[in-house]
């Protein structure tokens, strides 16, 4: 057994950090929302039907309303913004940015009313990731980069990193279906929903070529459904049920590295080394707030479901 998890979890480490390489690839000749679209509406219909063969309820109407609200947060907000921002932003350093997720939960955490204040181990934490973050994205001149990162993307990944912590924490009392890979399908289709609405009314498909899409384009969207998505997923929730929470849970730190290497190796990003002590600084900031409390991460680990891995 003990073999098959970490075949599980090595698989999961390689398979979710390579899904921003992957989107990068992706659209490269396809608009970004709009392949976002795709490849949750085919992700989402695959775990539906899935799922239903399998003995698993369908969501009732409040939590087809649920799983709704969740796939715009997290798909559209999270996913989506992430796909229109690595236009500019290399796919590792946008790794990087949304790996920092669990700072901002930390601080939603401490600002909604009734909720958690954070201890002197998330404030330290919290202060080693946003230098970590300064580094990587911080003024040329003090970083010692000699690349300009473009700010819309950089604005973008925060945004989409604030609209995750937002979904997540909605995640935890919304009434979403017991099967986490049900509600997962759900929230895929619901959420591709609002990418093809933000597609069309945002203007990307005008002038848009079907016959210009490349056949790497079309290989990256068949990864990110048949490989980031579906074996992505089959992977986490068979070690949920296999594995410790608290070592499943190590994919969120492992997930950036991999994606860095992967930009350096196969997409030929610069691996500079503020991104490598950006890198060790904002990792070892997450696992600093995340040892402070081991339930809560526990927790939380396996109510967010839809993966931070992209």
């Amino acid at each position: 057994m003990k073999s098959k998890i970490w075949i599980a979890l090595i698989a999961l480490y390689i398979v979710w950090g390579s899904t921003y390489l992957g989107i990068k690839v992706a659209i490269e000749t396809i608009p970004p929302f709009f392949h976002a679209g795709i490849r949750f509406l085919v992700s989402g219909i695959v775990l539906v039907i899935w799922q239903g063969s399998a003995g698993q309820a369908l969501p009732t109407r409040k939590q087809w309303i649920s799983t709704a609200i969740i796939g715009v947060l997290l798909l559209l907000g999270g996913n989506g913004l992430v796909a229109w921002a690595e236009q500019f932003i290399a796919s590792g350093i946008a790794a990087l940015i949304i790996g920092s997720s669990p700072m901002f939960l930390v601080l939603a955490e401490a600002l909604r009313p009734g909720g958690i204040k954070p201890n002197w181990q998330a404030i330290v934490g919290l202060l080693m990731g946003f230098t970590g973050i300064f580094i990587l994205i911080g003024p040329s001149e003090i970083s010692g980069s000699a690349a300009k990162i473009n700010p819309f993307g950089v604005a973008a990944l925060f945004s989409a990193a604030v609209l995750w912590t937002i979904g997540s924490i909605y995640s935890k009392t919304a009434d979403l279906p017991k099967s986490s890979l049900m509600s997962t399908g759900a929230q895929m289709l619901m959420g591709s929903i609002s990418l093809f609405l933000v597609s069309g009314l945002s203007g990307e498909l005008n002038g848009w070529d079907v016959a210009a899409v490349s056949s790497r384009s079309v290989y990256g969207l068949l990864y990110l459904i048949l490989v980031g998505s579906l074996i992505g997923f089959a992977s986490y929730g068979w070690l949920l049920q296999n594995a410790p929470i608290s070592l499943v849970a190590t994919y969120a730190y492992v997930n950036p590295i991999v994606a860095v290497l992967l930009g350096n190796w196969i997409g030929d990003e610069p691996l500079e080394p503020r991104i490598w002590l950006a890198t060790v600084i904002i990792i070892g900031a997450v696992m600093f707030i995340n040892s402070r409390s081991k339930p809560k991460v526990r927790k939380e680990a396996k109510e967010v479901v839809v993966e931070s891995g992209q």
